[in-house]
């Protein structure tokens, strides 16, 4: 049964939200302002036509848009997208009693995204590869992105035929591409077991598929050409399956803020520092201490410390963060400039420390506003001053948005 609803804002996965008497219910690829007739379930809709649509609605530039769950806002005119996606961060700040000016967005243009994991399921028709639906565990599989680079979008048939040969099960299971400047960097996930023939076949088929690594569950398959990332300047290496930034220039652009915000700093720490994304960066003038669970990313930041040049020097430690962060005094003792890019979860307990230290230059990365928004409000309870707040749209056409936050706190008179 249809029911006529009137869109009255986005949600913050971004459907349309619409009042009705039993209470608000999500639709859709649907715009603020829109009257629409939905086919209505408990608190969510499918879209079933649009009756007046928004000045600010587009077509969508991909034909799997609306089944494939991995965009979600393809439908809304771009000015229209990014004041939303700006509005996302000040929201989660003001949830916060956080009153700041929020930069521009800086945003990403399509076919940037350089590192994408999609799923995968073998069928009596074929492998799939693409994105769950949206809600659902059902693989759309797709023929084009327009999110990725060209490099990923034009290797889709040999990653089936790559997946195809390394996968030994039935279910579905991941598949990360990252497109290196030495060529694609694979790595599968929970693909089954890898038998002896199956390797053998994989290496033979990725050597003339000229791809640059392939992995499976964390083991290397075959290397032909190690994957090369730059950070700056830097040539790194990564491991199989490292975090990457998904888009360069949103790593440039998010870069440029830290290092100029911490330009001052004679000795900075980057906490959960990864291969060395910004530790690399600033230390062109910094002395840096990187920090990170990880040791096979540190031994990556390490090796590209040591073949780099014109470095400062950089030191590692393997630290969990979550379960032992460095402690105010640890900070105090060492460092006038700090740099914190955690994970979605955030980082409440460093930030506790961080916040009763007396570090002067601090710089906070998240891809969660809500969680930057907790973590920066215990630092100004501990004294901090929020210099600025810049979104950043590395994830196009998706309701996630990043975020670097720049704070100082007045250094204590000896």
């Amino acid at each position: 049964m249809s029911t006529a609803l009137t869109i009255d804002h986005l949600g913050a996965q971004g459907d349309g939200v619409a009042h009705t008497g039993s209470g608000q219910v999500f639709v859709p690829f649907t715009l603020p302002g829109e009257r629409v007739t939905a086919s209505v379930g408990k608190g969510r809709a499918d879209l079933l036509a649009v009756l007046d649509p928004s000045p600010e609605r587009v077509a969508p530039v991909c034909r799997h848009f609306g089944t494939c769950g991995g965009c979600a806002l393809q439908h809304m005119a771009m000015p229209a997208y990014l004041a939303w996606k700006r509005k996302k961060v000040v929201a989660a700040l003001k949830g916060r009693g956080i009153e700041t000016a929020v930069g521009d967005i800086v945003a990403c243009p399509p076919h940037s995204r350089r590192r994408v994991v999609f799923a995968l399921r073998r069928t009596e028709r074929g492998m799939l590869l693409g994105y769950n639906q949206a809600l659902s565990h059902q693989i759309v599989d797709i023929e084009e992105c327009p999110i990725s680079v060209p490099a990923i979008v034009s290797a889709l048939d040999a990653l089936r035929e790559l997946a195809r040969i390394l996968a030994s099960t039935g279910d579905a299971f991941r598949m990360a591409v990252t497109a290196t400047e030495t060529g694609l960097d694979i790595e599968l996930r929970e693909a089954g077991k890898l038998t002896d023939d199956a390797r053998h076949a994989a290496s033979r088929f990725a050597l003339s598929a000229g791809f640059a690594r392939v992995s499976f569950d964390g083991e290397i398959v075959i290397e032909p050409k190690k994957p090369v990332m730059t950070a700056g300047e830097v040539l790194v290496m990564p491991p199989p399956g490292a975090f990457v930034q998904a888009v360069a220039h949103a790593e440039n652009a998010m870069a440029m803020l830290v290092t100029d915000h911490l330009r001052k700093a004679k000795t900075v720490v980057d906490l959960f520092s990864g291969w060395g994304t910004f530790a690399l960066r600033l230390a062109r003038r910094s002395q840096v201490h990187a920090v990170e669970g990880d040791a096979p990313a540190l031994a990556a930041l390490d090796r590209a410390f040591r073949f780099g040049e014109g470095l400062k020097t950089v030191t590692s430690e393997k630290r969990d963060l979550f379960r032992r962060p460095l402690t105010y005094k640890e900070l105090d003792a060492r460092f006038d400039g700090l740099v914190f890019d955690p994970p979605r979860a955030g980082a409440e307990d460093q930030a506790k420390q961080i916040a009763r230290s007396a570090v002067p230059y601090v710089a906070a990365v998240s891809c969660n506003s809500v969680t930057l928004a907790r973590d920066l409000e215990i630092l100004i309870s501990g004294g901090y001053a929020l210099k600025s707040v810049t979104p950043v749209d590395q994830f196009l056409w998706s309701p996630h948005v990043e975020a670097v936050a720049l704070l100082e706190k007045p250094r204590k008179r000896r």
